[in-house]
């Protein structure tokens, strides 16, 4: 059953210059489903996450999301559908440096006015699961990058959205910390059944997603879906980003680690 639905967006920012960063793109994302969007810069990437995340809206097409369209939406509407349905992960963590660790991960909730035993209840399983209960009264400088993102999933789950959202989540951290990060996210995917869309340009990121979608000048390129083995899918993905062209790098010296 999908989850949400993307029907012929288009997006244009008119200037000086007219640019099209989004053409007539359509796709659906299954519930539960783990998916990675991957293009190169200016792909419109960032701006389909935009729209998803209800920041931006399309010029033409509709975004559905648990049958609810939310371009239809009033700003209040609005702002509890992003509450309630939407989870967010960036890649710079976006933690509020004068709360505690514990402080901002139920954020979400306090926002809800929600009781303060829903509070505890959630807070603690979290905390547990993604083995951040050591630093619950540290603040976010205290910190590590890890740590930091880790933090930043729980708050993202917190209120059990419908939908979590990751852009470049593993952009800031280094490789250990991307892999734990990136495990937990799988895992979270697998137990709790949660969708998450996550903008990466990290192929390897991309091999812990059920199915990859490519997008080139704001339109759909290619998409695949993972099989068994890991390694495989990661070199289909290689594969893929050489004929999309406009990435960094060499890809052919990257490896699995």
């Amino acid at each position: 059953m999908a989850i949400l639905q993307i029907n012929e967006v288009t997006k244009v920012y008119e200037g000086k210059v007219t640019h099209r960063a989004l053409n007539q793109l359509s796709f659906e994302v299954e519930k539960g489903e783990f998916l990675a969007i991957m293009g190169p810069s200016g792909s419109g990437k960032t701006t389909l996450l935009n729209m998803i995340s209800t920041i931006d809206h399309p010029t033409s097409g509709e975004i559905i999301l648990e049958k609810i369209k939310p371009q239809s939406l009033n700003k209040t509407e609005l702002a509890y559908f992003r509450r309630r349905q939407l989870g967010f992960v960036f890649q710079d963590f976006n933690l509020l440096p004068m709360l505690t660790v514990e402080e901002n991960i139920v954020l979400p909730l306090t926002l809800d006015n929600q009781p303060l035993q829903v509070m505890e209840r959630r807070l603690a399983m979290l905390a547990e699961k993604l083995g951040i209960e050591a630093i619950l009264e540290k603040r976010p400088n205290e910190i590590s990058g890890g740590q930091a993102q880790r933090t930043a999933i729980a708050r993202a789950l917190i209120h059990e959205p419908s939908i979590i959202l990751a852009d470049e989540p593993t952009g800031n951290l280094d490789s250990h910390a991307s892999r734990e990060v990136l495990e937990l996210l799988s895992k979270i995917n697998e137990e709790r059944q949660a969708t998450i869309v996550m903008v990466t340009h990290d192929p390897i990121a991309a091999s812990y997603c059920d199915r990859v979608l490519f997008i080139k000048d704001g339109e759909f390129f290619n998409e695949i879906y993972r099989d068994d083995r890991r390694q495989t899918f990661f070199q289909r993905i290689l594969n893929v980003l050489s004929l999309l062209g406009g990435q960094v790098g060499d890809l052919s010296t990257i490896r699995l680690p």
